[in-house]
């Protein structure tokens, strides 16, 4: 059974209303995201407001985050109340395509740790309206209402399933948005990536760059340096 809590070095995520749990995913996204120059970011799908906080940590921006689930929304708002940096995070108890309709934006980051679920195929055309009126955070939904919400020279960053990377790349496409930077995560040397880290920006022509991420050493399991350099500035 996961804690009530899990204690970072400058803030801790209380967790036991919350039925996504601080992980490795969250973490790891929430270390990578490009923060440099970023002036308002945008966290679709708080949760705890892991990332949100995270972010914060990293940058001087202002951040939004949206969850539409009241009890994590009210977790989060608790965590957010109590860490060094309240008052840059602004946390909204809604759906990010409600959200998108307050015409919130422009934002230079939109960042998201989506569900873990795809909808089936779709034409174009139903893929536009589900994105405009499902009120679950879907794959398409969170790329249509990125489209609208970023600032032309902005990204979003997510962390998806190594699986469905060329397929979240295919309808990242039609949104108009184009991967930048793309890391596949091992969990050991031996296994076959199970996560994707990746960068979308607005720019067709910009080189996709590619790397890997290993997570814990064969031989010790302990955690590469790799991934404890990423990290360093969260775990005790």
């Amino acid at each position: 059974m996961s804690n009530s809590w899990f204690t970072f070095k400058q803030f801790t995520i209380q967790q036991d209303r919350c039925a996504m749990k601080v992980g490795t995913d969250g973490v790891l996204l929430g270390a990578w995201v490009n923060v440099e120059g970023a002036g308002r970011i945008l966290d679709a799908g708080s949760g705890t407001g892991l990332i949100a906080i995270m972010l914060a940590q990293r940058s001087e921006a202002l951040i939004d985050a949206v969850e539409i689930d009241e009890t994590a929304f009210a977790q989060a708002r608790e965590n957010i109340a109590a860490c060094p940096w309240k008052e840059r995070i602004r946390i909204h108890c809604d759906s990010l395509q409600h959200f998108m309709a307050g015409s919130p934006g422009p934002f230079d980051i939109v960042v998201s740790n989506p569900p873990y679920f795809r909808n089936s195929l779709k034409s174009p055309s139903e893929i536009r309206s589900l994105a405009r009126h499902d009120e679950r955070l879907g794959y398409e939904s969170l790329l249509f209402c990125s489209a609208q919400l970023l600032s032309a020279r902005g990204q979003l960053t997510v962390i998806i399933p190594a699986a469905e990377s060329d397929r979240f790349k295919e309808l990242a496409y039609f949104h108009g948005l184009f991967p930048s930077w793309l890391v596949m995560v091992r969990p050991s040397p031996d296994k076959n990536p199970v996560r994707c880290l990746v960068e979308f920006t607005k720019d067709r022509n910009r080189r996709c760059e590619e790397g890997s991420l290993i997570i814990r050493n064969k031989e010790s399991d302990a955690y590469t340096e790799d991934y404890k350099k990423l990290t360093e500035k969260f775990y005790l």
